[in-house]
């Protein structure tokens, strides 16, 4: 399928209500309904052209959004309906996870990150490169301590690590967050304030021995 006859099929799905949303995560997860399965992966496909935007320059884009499917798919798979997160943000971080190590596997992941990373001017990283002055070393430093980020988040309890990937590495609205996790703004705020604490004490042994 082409990208074009791809976005053509996006066009025709209709967004789920809450009510419907409800029903069909009963239907498939209390009474192993596969056409309810069916129609909850179908539904959240824009979710996956979503985060296949940044890479729609690649010849192997449609490789990458079917990557991207194989993640949604693992995500409504192990879902718990019932512990009360938004499930768009559940599946992203399997649907971006999915997608990431596709490129890095077919030695995209560099470049994906130059072409996609735009800064306040409006230009991308690939536009600025000439302008940068980092040496090995401290490109070094900074994809270890990347690296031991991530690590540290994936410890955190859930709730305090959807709101911190969905606001800071995502990108989200705080307001938007809390709409999708049915919380308060404050409650969100206060998530993410502990949180933050929490990956300051987690990260603070590790920056002293780099130090």
């Amino acid at each position: 399928m082409r990208l074009d006859d791809y976005i053509g099929e996006l066009n025709k799905i209709e967004l789920l209500t809450p009510e419907r949303e409800a029903e069909l995560w009963e239907a498939y997860k209390e009474r192993g309904d596969t056409e309810a399965r069916r129609e909850i992966i179908s539904s959240y496909q824009p979710l996956v052209f979503k985060n296949a935007l940044p890479y729609r320059s690649f010849e192997c884009v449609m490789d990458i959004i079917q990557e991207g499917i194989v993640g949604l798919i693992e995500a409504v798979e192990s879902y718990d309906h019932e512990r009360g997160i938004a499930f768009s943000l559940f599946a992203v971080h399997r649907i971006r996870g999915r997608m990431k190590n596709f490129l890095k596997k077919e030695g995209l992941a560099d470049v994906a990150i130059i072409d996609g990373e735009v800064d306040e001017s409006g230009l991308s990283r690939s536009e600025m490169i000439a302008d940068t002055s980092a040496s090995v070393a401290e490109m070094a430093e900074s994809h270890v301590l990347s690296e031991k980020l991530h690590e540290a988040l994936a410890r955190l309890p859930q709730k305090e690590r959807l709101v911190l990937e969905n606001v800071y590495m995502g990108s989200s609205e705080v307001s938007e967050v809390a709409e999708q996790m049915n919380l308060s703004t404050s409650h969100i705020y206060r998530l993410q304030k502990t949180g933050i604490r929490r990956i300051r004490g987690m990260m603070a042994r590790f920056i002293s021995m780099w130090e």
